[in-house]
């Protein structure tokens, strides 16, 4: 699934997220059951079916929507969701705890623990940079990150998604041409954990790390470049992102 940062529905759940951050929860949770009313895609569906769920005090109610969730994710079943099968699984597991349910607890803490696991996804790959690279050319970790100038990254990112890797290019340091690369990891890789179950639930913008190196294989010329404007608005909120970067 292509994670579209101004489809309708993101965009309510973003809202539904900035109340809930000012401790409007009702209205937050009035914007949720919105966008769950006007979802029209398994995606849409599984994103606010998160939202609601997170909103519900009785466990009963809270199973529910973590039902609804996980039906949508399987019909989706791709790794842009696999990667919130874990918390799905434990926060199930949780609510059971509450209900004092022994035998749903532990089924569910096991089948957490079953789906946590690198992801599956076969690409292609891409990896946005200001940097003028060719192909063959090879990527390590040990570069300042681009959000935290201070900061040696461990890890070299990338991503599934050519517009995610077209809008890090923008992002990036550096006064040259943005490039978004074809790459290939030459190692193992995991879900960027930056990212992952953090505003939204699994990897919705199929975003990866990995410690191995990073094959250039080619450069594309043809994304959905931001505007001047998009990428001040990004960059005003990477600024007031107050959260540490996992490295």
């Amino acid at each position: 699934m292509e994670f579209n940062p101004h489809n309708p529905i993101i965009q309510l759940c973003l809202q539904g997220m900035e109340k809930e951050a000012k401790g409007n929860s009702e209205e937050a949770g009035t914007i949720f059951n919105m966008a769950w009313d006007e979802a029209i895609d398994d995606f849409e569906k599984f994103l606010a079916a998160h939202f609601v769920a997170r909103q519900q005090k009785n466990p009963r109610d809270k199973i529910l929507w973590l039902e609804k969730m996980l039906h949508h994710a399987n019909m989706i079943n791709d790794d842009s969701v696999t990667a919130a099968y874990p918390g799905i699984y434990m926060n199930l597991a949780n609510c059971y705890r509450e209900l004092h349910e022994e035998q749903n607890t532990i089924k569910y803490e096991k089948l957490a623990q079953k789906y946590t696991h690198a992801p599956s996804d076969k690409g292609p790959f891409y990896h946005g940079t200001k940097a003028d690279l060719k192909t063959g050319d090879v990527l390590t970790p040990g570069f300042r990150s681009n959000y935290q100038s201070d900061m040696i990254m461990n890890h070299i990112y990338f991503t599934a998604l050519l517009n995610g890797a077209g809008l890090a290019a923008a992002l990036a340091k550096g006064d040259g041409p943005e490039r978004v690369y074809m790459v290939e990891p030459n190692g193992e890789f995991e879900h960027d954990p930056n990212v992952t179950d953090k505003k939204f639930p699994g990897n919705p913008t199929r975003s990866y790390r990995t410690l191995a190196p990073l094959k250039i294989t080619g450069e594309v010329t043809d994304w959905q470049k931001q505007t001047s404007d998009q990428v001040q608005k990004w960059k005003e909120k990477l600024a007031n992102n107050k959260g540490d970067i996992i490295n």
